[in-house]
Formats: structure tokens, sequence, C-alpha cells
């Protein structure tokens, strides 16, 4: 049960300490609600005058072998070695965004010229509604270099004045002048005035801006990034206060980049091209030579292919030796039948079909053996028939025999001799052959090396002829290097300044600067604000708190029903309860005190008097604080008092004592005269006697003593005291100071210590915050201040 109540309260007193948060900011709302106004105004201003700027985006993909897998047109030449051409996406984004690329966006545009109108609020660049134009010629290195601007007024339709910014006149012109600057010529004609510019009369700024400088201008403005690190898609981003202006710009730098890209190849195409000619000039005229030197040696060698004539040598050579082998065959032939009709009788048959057929010589002596076997076999018919060798018909076919076989003898030597020539011719043909063939191994190696040098000029020169086609085909169908996905079109609402943002922002901000202050102030405001402050550091009973009085009076009236006095009534009856232990009958004797000079113990002191004084009880307030007295500030009082007792031998202190007007039992003993000695008089014990003296006529003795953190006055007297009242005043006494307080009641030094918190807010006072009040909720007269005492007036 004891957990459930400690956790209830432990929740009751966070609520309690949120709740305190927040009332110490809401108890600031006059602030807040300025600080909002203000900002919400600074809104304004800002979105009045700031220049809306317009985002103009551009897809383009950019071809990539590393990632696209896209070959390069120009791929085929890399067999020659004379490029190596691979895309990069990073690479050709540094070239998209390169200085020379926006350089020659910004000369093909001329937007280092632009024209701009004077408007109530803010200069407006035309662009494309500008009524005029201006073209320039003839123009020097300066003219892109150095800056200049002119006033054109219009003034009527043929012709204009021509000023300088400081409206001084340079000329009036005629529109399509020619107009002579120092580094240019120029002339300004008329266009048609669109609908968004329908002055009749005008004054236009012709503004000539640096080159250098809108480039930088847009090369800090333009974005190139990949969408996606997977991707050879591209992002082209620019910011402009003119939405036409920046995609103009974007489309033109995709142009110029494309056009680069398609210069360079063409320009290593025709460098290529060029390179392939005169390489075509040169090995034409080496295969020429080469041939020339084929055909030479053929001649030469009395050639007319070396292979053929192999061929041809090989094959005569085989007819020789077959004819050699024939012609020796046919000799021994001859020979047997030489040998034959040496050996052979007269009338012996002569073999007529072994003897070769193949030359005259060898038909004749055919015939001749054909008619010698027709002779000898009439003869051996004569014989056969009873014919003798006497027979004249024997005697003239022997004698026919005898001749034909002498012809036939002669018939084959010559045949033989015939046969023997011929051999020779056939081995002498022969040999030439077998000597031809020996050469054609060497023969065909110096002609196989003149033929290959042939070969290769020839396949060389063939290749660059079909390369110098390739090349031609690429040069007519060269392809961009960028595929334009999204051109940039025209933004139709500015992204910055973003109004509902800018108004958010400024909502917040005009809540977190006053919420950021009064932090700040509160974190580094040390001062005690309320009872709660110093319950957490002290032990000490609390009397209770003072509210900031309501009125200017000093001392609370009879008959007041303010919180002040209502709280000084309250802190009396809580006061009883600390002097519980002393006898009604006995003078009770209470000091009032402080940490430091000004937190109004004094006043503490008298209207806590007055107010037991009112009770019908004998009071008597001393001003002990003898080194700055204030007693006089709200009572009148004389000059003397108690230092003048102290530093005297007299005896009488009533001498010094004055009642208060308008009380009955109320009486005052005054400081006096200033002492230079304070803590002399106060050491000696004639004070001790005399609170033994005046406790014996008052029933209530108030002293109002020294602060005990600056002098030692009071804890010199503090043994005369029955009760110790410390005055703290809330947002003057510093916190750390409580620990000095604690100090005291724990080593005793003040007995009977208790605390009052003066000055307290009444609307941040505990009791009131609960419902109470210090009237118990009635007879409370509560200020009702007006709304600028709220708003001006902290409390």
């Amino acid at each position: 049960m004891k957990e459930n109540n400690s956790f209830q309260h432990k929740l009751q007193d966070e609520s309690i300490n949120l709740r305190e948060q927040l009332e110490s900011y809401i108890k600031h709302w006059p602030w807040f609600v300025f600080s909002v106004i203000i900002s919400l105004l600074f809104a304004f201003m800002y979105l009045r005058y700031t220049q809306p700027q317009y985002k103009s985006v551009a897809t383009i993909l950019v071809k990539d072998d590393r990632k696209g897998n896209l070959q390069s047109e120009l791929s085929a030449f890399n067999e020659l070695g004379l490029m190596n051409v691979k895309n990069n996406v990073d690479n050709e984004i540094e070239i998209i965004k390169s200085r020379s690329v926006i350089e020659s966006a910004v000369k093909a545009l001329n937007f280092n010229v632009s024209f701009l109108t004077e408007g109530r609020v803010k200069t407006i660049e035309l662009y494309e509604n500008s009524p005029i134009e201006v073209s320039f010629f003839e123009t020097n290195d300066d003219f892109y270099k150095r800056g200049q601007s002119f006033l054109v007024n219009y003034k009527n339709e043929n012709s204009f004045d021509l000023k300088s910014l400081d409206n001084k006149l340079i000329g009036t012109y005629k529109f399509g002048a020619i107009i002579n600057l120092p580094n240019a010529k120029m002339v300004i004609t008329k266009r048609t005035i669109t609908h968004n510019f329908e002055k009749k009369e005008y004054s236009i700024i012709l503004r000539i801006s640096p080159l250098d400088q809108v480039v930088q201008s847009y090369k800090s403005r333009v974005s190139v990034a990949p969408l996606s690190k997977n991707s050879s898609v591209v992002e082209l981003t620019l910011n402009d206060p003119v939405p036409n202006k920046a995609a103009d710009f974007l489309n033109a730098m995709i142009e110029i980049y494309n056009q680069d890209a398609i210069d360079d190849k063409n320009f290593i195409s025709k460098n290529t091209q060029k390179f392939i000619d005169e390489r075509l000039k040169y090995i034409t005229g080496e295969l020429g030579d080469v041939e020339k030197a084929g055909e030479n040696y053929l001649k030469s060698n009395k050639l007319t292919s070396i292979a053929n004539n192999a061929e041809a040598f090989l094959e005569n050579s085989v007819e020789f030796e077959k004819e050699l082998i024939l012609t020796e065959t046919q000799i021994k032939v001859v020979k047997s039948m030489i040998d034959y009709l040496n050996s052979s009788a007269k009338d012996a048959i002569i073999p007529n079909n072994i003897i070769p057929s193949t030359n005259e010589n060898s038909i004749n002596t055919g015939d001749l053996i054909n008619q010698y076997n027709s002779f000898v076999n009439q003869r051996n018919r004569n014989l056969e028939n009873g014919g003798t060798e006497k027979n004249t018909t024997v005697i003239n076919l022997n004698n026919k025999i005898d001749d034909m076989r002498k012809s036939i003898k002669e018939s084959l030597n010559r045949l033989s001799a015939s046969l023997k020539i011929k051999k020779n011719e056939l081995q002498l043909q022969d040999n030439i052959t077998n000597s031809k063939i020996s050469e054609i191994p060497r023969q065909g190696r110096e002609f196989n090396s003149i033929e290959r040098q042939q070969k290769i000029k020839e396949t060389l020169y063939l290749y660059l002829l079909e390369k110098r086609e390739e090349v031609g085909i690429t040069l007519a169908i060269t392809a961009p290097n960028a595929k334009i996905i999204d051109s940039a079109i025209p933004a139709k609402s500015p992204f910055s300044p973003n109004t509902r943002l800018v108004q958010l922002f400024a909502l917040l901000a005009g809540l977190l600067i006053p919420f950021l202050v009064i932090f700040i102030h509160d974190f580094l405001d040390t001062k005690v604000k309320n009872r709660k402050d110093v319950e957490q550091v002290v032990t000490i009973p609390f009397l209770g708190d003072i509210p900031a009085s309501e009125s200017n009076d000093k001392i609370i009236e009879v008959n007041s029903r303010s919180s002040s006095a209502e709280a000084i009534r309250m802190i009396r009856t809580n006061l009883d309860f600390i002097l519980g232990n002393i006898s009604d009958e006995k003078c009770k004797t209470i000091f009032v005190t402080s940490s430091i000079p000004k937190e109004g113990k004094t006043f503490v002191s008298i209207n806590l008097a007055s107010t037991i004084a009112l009770t019908s009880k004998k009071v008597l307030i001393i001003g002990l604080d003898i080194r700055n007295p204030k007693l006089n500030e709200y009572i009148n009082l004389p000059a003397k008092g108690l230092t003048n007792y102290l530093a005297r031998n007299e005896n009488n202190i009533n001498e010094y004592i004055v009642k208060v007007e308008n009380f009955e039992n109320f009486y005052a003993l005054p400081s006096g005269v200033i002492p230079p000695n304070p803590v002399e008089l106060l050491s000696n014990n004639k004070i001790n006697v005399l609170f033994d003296e005046l406790k014996k006529e008052y029933d209530y003795i108030i002293v109002d003593t020294p602060p005990v953190s600056l002098v030692t006055d009071t804890l010199l007297i503090a043994k005369n005291a029955d009760a110790f009242i410390y005055v703290i005043r809330a947002n003057y006494l510093d916190k750390r100071m409580l620990g000095f307080i604690e100090d005291l009641y724990q080593q005793k030094k003040l007995p009977n210590l208790s605390l009052i918190l003066n000055d307290t807010d009444l609307k941040k006072s505990y009791g009131y915050a609960n419902g109470y009040g210090y009237g118990y909720g009635y007879g409370m007269e509560i200020e009702n201040k007006s709304w600028k005492d709220k708003f001006f007036k902290r409390k």
C-alpha cells in the first residue's frame, strides 16, 4: 500500500513538474505571438523580394562500353593499332560539365548578354520577352573580358536613346543602325513584343557580363550525375531564375557535347582516311615494284611459272628417259639383227617384226627384209620343185638374195648409226632437263621470296582499301555520343523558395526563438524562484512565502486583504508553532535576518511586528542592523537609538524607544547613529542585559538584524533570540547561497531557524497554484492588469 502511495505521489510530482515547465513558457505567450508575427513578416518579405529559382532537368543515355556493352563505330581501327577508344560514363560526365562545353554553350546562346527591366520590387530578366534584340560582330578579346551595361530608352517607332547606367546620354540611334563600341560593333533591332511585355514605351537595361564570370556562374549551378551506379543514364540539372533560359542552356550543352563527340570521331576518321590514302599510294608503288621484279625474274630465267615449268621439265625428263631406253633397246635389236645376218646361212629367213618402226630407215629395212624373205621362199620352192643350184632361175634368185642381203645389212648399219645418234641427242636433252630441274628449288625459293613480298603488299593494299571504305561509311553515319531520353523543358513552378517550407520554417522559428531565449535565460538564471527551489536544497522549516506587494504601502494596513497581508498573517500563525515551547507569559524574541541586503528582511520585520501588534500584544521592533539601518524608511524614527545607548553609560533605554503612530501596542527602538565599531558594540555584554530588560516589558520583540553572510553582527547576538526568521527574496538570491543557510541550520548557529520566501509571484506560488491562495479563496484582491502591462512588464 505504501508503494502504491509512493508511486502515486511520484506521478503527482512529475505532473506538477511538467505543468510548471509548461506554465513557465505559457506565461510568456505574448512574446511567442510577437515572435511568430515577426517571423512570418520576415518570411513574407523574403518571399516577396527573393528571386524565384526554377529547376530544369534533362536526361541522356551516354554510350559506355564498360556498362552498356556498346562498341564504338571506330572499333574496326583497333586492328590497325591507330586508336583505343573506350567510353566511360565518369569521363563523359566530366566532359559534359567541362568549362569548354559550358563556354561554348554560353557563346552559342549569347548568355553573356542579358536584358533586364526594373520593377517596383526587383529587377527581372526578360530573356525571350525582351522587346529588343542585339547582335555583336567584329568583337575582340576585351569584349569577353570586360563587363559593360547600357540603358536603352524607347523614343519612337524608329529610334531609341542609348544611355549609361548613370543616365548619361551616349547617343540617339535608329533600330538596326551600327553602334561602334570600343571592343565591338553592336546592332539593336526591334522584336515583336510578347504578351508578357506589353509596354509601348520601355526602358531596358542591356548588360554585357564578362564571359569568365558567366561561365563560372553556370559551371557552379550545373549538376551532372548518373541516375544509378549500374546505369549509363545521366541527369543534367540547372537552377535559374528564368525557366526557359535554363532549359535552352541544358539542351545547348547536350547538342554541343554531341557535336564535339561527332567532330572528334570525324577528326580521327578523316586523319585515318588521310593516313590510309597515303599508305595506299606508297604501297601501290611498292606493289608495282615487286610485281616488276617477279616479271623480270621470270624473263631472265625464261620461265612462265615456276610450278608449271617444273612440271613440264619433269614430264620432259620422263619422256627423255623413256625415249632413251627405247632407243637403246632398238640399238640392241638392230645389233642382234646384224649379228644374225653375219652368222645365219645365206638362204635363212630374216625376222622382220622385231625391227623398230619409228623412223624411215626402219621402214625401208623392213621392206628389204620382206623382199629378201620373198626371194628366199621362191628359191626354196624352185629347189623343192626339182630345180637345181645351177638352174638359171635359182642362180638369179641367189644373186638377188645376195644383193638383198647386202642391202639389208647396210640398212641395218645405217639404222644402228641413226639410233646411236638419236640416243646421244636424247642423252643430251635429258642432261639439260635434269640440270634445269636441279635449278628449280633455287628458283622457287628466290621467286617465292619475291612472290611473298608481292602477296604481303597485295594483302595490305586490299586491307587498306577495305578500311578506307569503312572510314567512308563511318563518316557518313557517325552517331552522337549521347542519346537524348528527355529534353530539358521550362519548369512551370519554382522549386526555390518553397513558400510552404519557408512559412513553416518561419512559424517554427517564431516559436523556437522565444522558447530558446526563455530556456537559456532560465538555464543561466541561478536565482531562487519559488518554494520548491528552496525545499530541494534545505531542510529548514518553511513559514511561508510573501507575494510581491500589490500596493506601494510599506506597512500593511489594518484592514488590508491583499495577498501580502494574508501571507504575513499566515506567517504569524505558523510562527506560533515554532515558538510553541515558549510560555505565553514570557516574551518571545524573534530575529529577522537574510543572506545579503535588499532581500526584504526589514519589510518582513516591520509588517510581522505590526501584524502581531494588532492582536493586542505589546510589540517592540529593534533596528539592530546598525551598519545599514532601514526602519526609518517605514516609520518615523529619531536619529538616536540603540547605538547611542550602547556607546554611553546610560541605563535608561526607554529614552530611545518610540511609539509607532496609528498602533496602540507597537513600539520601535531605532538603530541610532551608525558607529565606526559595530562589532565592539555588539560584543559588549550590555546588549545582553538590554534584551533581558526588554523581555520583561514586551510580549514580542522583533529584531531587524544584519545579513549573516556579510558580517558577524547577527551571530554575536544570536543567543538572545528565541527564533530566527531567515528571509529569502525570490528572483534575487542565488541558489548557491542556500547551502550556506543549510549549514547555519545544521550547525545550530541560529536557534529555531525557519524560512520565509519574499517577493514571490502570486500566480506561481504553490498555494495559489493549488487553488487555495493566501486568503483561502475569499477576500483576495488579484489585480487585473491590461494586456499592455502583461505584455511589456515581466513579473
